[in-house]
């Protein structure tokens, strides 16, 4: 079951960007949906200074959870 992507989803990279000083697992956030299933992610430093921003496809991604699942 694949979760939809969506504005400001916290994602990490699932696989190594070619030419770009991040790699996989690296977090980042969703700041513009650019296409069907291409988004456009920031990735931050601790301090919050933006060091990178790239436009990314949803299978490069994986969204990142803080809650529980709740069950019905």
């Amino acid at each position: 079951m694949t979760q939809e992507i969506k504005l400001l989803d916290v994602v990490a990279l699932t696989e190594d960007p070619p030419d770009r000083k991040l790699r996989r697992g690296q977090v980042g956030t969703v700041v513009e949906i650019l296409a069907p299933k291409v988004f456009e992610v920031e990735f931050t430093d601790n301090d919050g200074r933006a060091f990178a921003s790239l436009a990314l496809k949803a299978n490069q991604l994986m969204v990142l959870h803080y809650q529980p699942v709740e069950t019905a």
